[in-house]
């Protein structure tokens, strides 16, 4: 039992940071219906962001580990929010208006782009995020050892979820994504800017993703340039479970997966947790094709 409820750990953080990328996925697709391929390297540009500042800026030594880590997500949401948005000016403004294999094309290309540009700046090899950072220490809570990078990583990544949900839920630019999700012909009737709605998703999106990348270095402690393939294709999978472009169903789908993939891999194989994990996919999609949630971000406005 001590062995499953610290593979159930291990799925929560995992699953946590499939969710936060997963976000940006169900967010764009959920307005534009479009799938950002290029969102996977935008985490890995934050991860690459999050070493550079790291190391360049000392943070955790001038403002010790943990403030300087709060510090360090902060500036890595905004350079990539910043990043996002001009993703969207020069990828996908330009063919609005174009059919959808265009705007599909394009961020192919710009996946492309980002991921040679990581290569270039920083090399093929994988980097490593400095190890005494985070104390090398785990806490014991109910008998269970549970690493404090991990403790971490569902912290930061629980309040930026439940933050998020509060203001798609709460405030007026929430409401206004949430109803040019629906229809952007009758968000505009009733005076929404889509475009700007469309700036919001592109701002909002990447952060949350640029963050999951700081976490995934600071979890594991090596990053590559072609990592965001791979998290990148297990969000759009869990956003897909949880039914792409319903944003409480991106969080649940990242976490189950997570969850199943660390159950798979502790009671069945490691070589098998891939597929698994799509496995299950498979089937939730034959038995609900719209995922565990529907696809929708809301029923009305």
């Amino acid at each position: 039992m001590e062995d499953f409820f610290q593979q159930l750990t291990n799925g929560l953080t995992i699953g946590s940071i499939y969710a936060l990328v997963a976000l940006g996925y169900t967010m764009v697709y959920g307005v534009l219906k479009l799938i950002n391929f290029a969102h996977g390297d935008l985490f890995t540009i934050g991860a690459y962001l999050g070493l550079t500042l790291l190391t360049s800026m000392g943070l955790s030594d001038r403002l010790g580990p943990f403030l300087g880590i709060i510090v360090l997500v902060l500036m890595v949401m905004g350079l990539l929010a910043i990043l996002g948005a001009l993703l969207d000016r020069a990828a996908y403004r330009p063919l609005r208006e174009s059919p959808r294999l265009s705007a599909v094309v394009s961020a192919l290309g710009a996946s492309i782009f980002l991921q040679n540009t990581v290569m270039l700046i920083y090399g093929a090899r994988s980097q490593a995020y400095p190890a005494d950072i985070i104390p090398m220490t785990a806490l014991d809570i109910f008998g269970l050892y549970i690493p404090v990078a991990r403790i971490l990583v569902l912290v930061v990544s629980f309040i930026l979820m439940a933050a998020l949900y509060l203001y798609i839920q709460k405030t007026r630019v929430g409401t206004a994504i949430r109803a040019a999700a629906i229809d952007q012909g009758a968000a505009r009737l009733m005076g929404i800017d889509v475009n700007r709605v469309i700036l919001y998703v592109f701002l909002i999106g990447p952060a949350l993703g640029g963050v999951a990348g700081v976490m995934v270095g600071l979890l594991y402690g090596q990053i590559q340039f072609t990592m965001g393939w791979a998290f990148g294709l297990k969000a759009f999978t869990a956003a897909i479970l949880g039914g792409i472009g319903n944003i409480p169903g991106a969080m649940v789908g990242g976490i189950l997966l997570g969850i199943i993939e660390a159950l798979g891999a502790q009671y069945i194989s490691i070589a098998w947790k891939d597929a698994i994990a799509f496995g299950v996919l498979i089937l939730i999609l034959i038995v609900r094709p719209t995922g565990l949630l529907g696809e929708r971000v809301a029923d009305k406005i």
